[in-house]
């Protein structure tokens, strides 16, 4: 403790400042600035980890299905609205069967009534009538908090990510964006 910092200390009586009670030492200058110094890192950072919405799909191939651990949701529907391509949400936390999560995405997605509800329906509802529709400006597609249950395993998961990986590669063939990022429960 420095001189000034005794002073300081002194200079209040226990009945006095609240803050000096709870203050038993100043901070010297060195500590401040290491402080400011990490700071400035993690602004830095924040600066760096969050680009331009249209900077910010520049990283990732053009057709994927990958975890969104390095993006925000938000960002990403901002990034995909900067860019003209479409942004479609599910929010699959409720799903416990195969059955619930097609629901969820029928829903959400706001699939045709005659949406079969598969595997195969889901594929085609990906990819076929939205090319038929005309030219299209790419997709970014989130599929949020996908569960683990006992009828909803692993194996099961993996099977549906495999619709939005045949839905991704269909229209990369197509030469149209086409990202889908999931998150687990």
């Amino acid at each position: 403790m420095s001189a000034l910092d005794l002073d300081w200390n002194r200079s209040h009586t226990a009945l006095g400042n609240l803050w000096a009670n709870a203050l038993s030492i100043t901070p010297s200058a060195s500590v401040l600035s290491g402080q400011l110094r990490a700071i400035e890192r993690i602004t830095e950072m924040d600066i760096t980890s969050c680009p331009e919405p249209q900077n910010l799909l520049r990283g990732v191939r053009s057709n994927i299905v990958q975890s969104i651990r390095a993006f925000r949701i938000a960002d990403l529907q901002q990034a995909a609205e900067t860019t003209g391509q479409h942004f479609l949400y599910a929010n699959l936390a409720h799903a416990q069967t195969k059955q619930d999560a097609l629901d969820l995405i029928a829903v959400q997605f706001h699939f045709p009534a005659h949406f079969g509800k598969n595997f195969d329906a889901l594929y085609d509802c990906l990819t076929d009538p939205l090319h038929k529709a005309g030219p299209q400006p790419g997709f970014v597609i989130v599929l949020d908090q996908l569960p683990l249950a006992h009828k909803f395993d692993k194996e099961m998961r993996e099977q549906f990510l495999d619709c939005f990986r045949d839905a991704a590669d269909y229209w990369a063939e197509r030469k149209i964006a086409f990202r889908c990022f999931y998150s687990f429960l």
